[in-house]
């Protein structure tokens, strides 16, 4: 894993995880995904939606606030490029998709796309947890198909190299 995905204690004193500690980027993934859900849904701007998180949301100081700004404006800024990416390795069309699948492929293939710091098996992992808590029952199950042979496309040297790992 990388330094950016390890957990990092709390400043002194605070009780507050660091803002680059694994949970506060799991939280601002759990955000980014209800901002390109409410996108999804609402066709507001992302600025719009990101505002609206802001002010809506407790304990803001708890998530990887760059992280979470990073993910939901290149998820919607790059949507139609990052769904070509991930729509020829669908079982059907994007939109038969739940918005929660779509908002989590799009998530996960902007990752896999621009965070090349962080290994892709944190990436798919990560929309792993996302679609089990907040999507259908097997949801998990497809987005690991699908984000898995994105991650085979986006980076095959990553992905082989972990393989051969494996043995």
């Amino acid at each position: 894993m990388s330094d950016m995905d390890n957990t990092s204690p709390a400043p002194e004193g605070t009780g507050a995880p660091s803002p680059t500690s694994k949970m506060a980027r799991r939280r601002a993934r759990e955000l980014a995904l209800q901002g390109v859900y409410q996108w999804l849904l609402s066709g507001n701007s992302a600025t719009t939606v990101q505002r609206h998180l802001e002010s809506e949301t407790e304990n803001l100081d708890k998530i990887d606030r760059e992280l979470f700004v990073s993910l939901l404006r290149g998820a919607t800024g790059a949507a139609d490029e990052l769904r070509g990416c991930f729509e020829p390795l669908l079982s059907r069309p994007v939109a038969e998709l739940s918005p929660i699948e779509h908002a989590i492929l799009l998530l996960g293939a902007h990752e896999l796309r621009h965070n090349i710091e962080t290994p892709y098996r944190v990436v798919i992992n990560e929309a792993i947890e996302l679609a089990k808590g907040y999507g259908g029952t097997d949801g998990h199950k497809f987005v690991n198909g699908v984000l898995d042979k994105l991650a085979a496309r986006l980076r095959p040297e990553e992905v082989e190299a972990a393989r051969a790992k494996r043995g």
